[in-house]
C-alpha cells in the first residue's frame, strides 16, 4: 500500500503537506505556488486521506504533527522550520538567502516555529475546509 501512495506523487516532484484549514498556511501555499518557477512542488492537506497516508508511510504520528512537512519521495522528509527552509532553498533566487537561517540551531528555530503554529488560528483564522480549491491550482493539489 505504501508505495502505491507514493506513486500518486508525480515523478520528480516534492510534496508539501500543510494544515488545510489554517488561513496562514493557505496563504503560504499560494505564495509557494506563485513562486515555484521550476514546478517542483505538489501539495496535500494534512487532513486529507492522502496526507494521512503519506504521514503513515514516512512514519510520522498524525496526532503529533500539525506543522508543514516537506516530503521528497525516496530521499527525505523535513518538518517545521527545516521544511520551511528547505522549501525556500528549492524556490531559488532571493529565497535561497533563507539558507542563512540555518546558522540558527534547529531547536531554537522550532521554538519560534511552534510559537507561531500555536497561535496561527488566533492570529490568522481557521476555515472549515481547505481553501485551495482554485481551478487553476487543482493540478498542484493531490487529494
Amino acid at each position: 500500500m505504501s508505495e502505491s501512495v507514493v506513486s500518486r506523487i508525480p515523478q520528480g516532484k516534492k510534496l508539501i503537506l500543510f494544515d488545510g484549514v489554517c488561513t496562514l498556511c493557505d496563504s503560504a501555499v499560494r505564495y509557494v505556488i506563485t513562486h515555484d518557477k521550476k514546478d517542483e512542488f505538489r501539495f496535500a492537506s494534512l487532513q486529507s486521506d492522502f496526507g494521512q497516508q503519506i504521514l503513515k508511510h514516512i512514519g510520522i504520528d498524525n496526532r503529533q504533527i500539525d506543522s508543514i512537512v516537506l516530503y521528497e519521495p525516496h530521499v527525505a522528509y523535513y518538518y517545521k522550520s527545516a521544511a520551511a527552509l528547505q522549501i525556500a532553498k528549492n524556490l531559488g533566487g532571493i529565497f535561497s538567502l533563507a539558507g542563512i537561517f540555518r546558522i540558527i540551531p534547529t531547536g531554537l528555530a522550532n521554538i519560534v516555529y511552534d510559537y507561531v503554529a500555536k497561535n496561527r488560528y488566533k492570529w490568522y483564522g481557521k476555515k472549515e475546509v481547505c481553501g485551495i480549491d482554485d481551478a487553476n491550482l487543482r493540478y498542484k493539489i493531490i487529494a
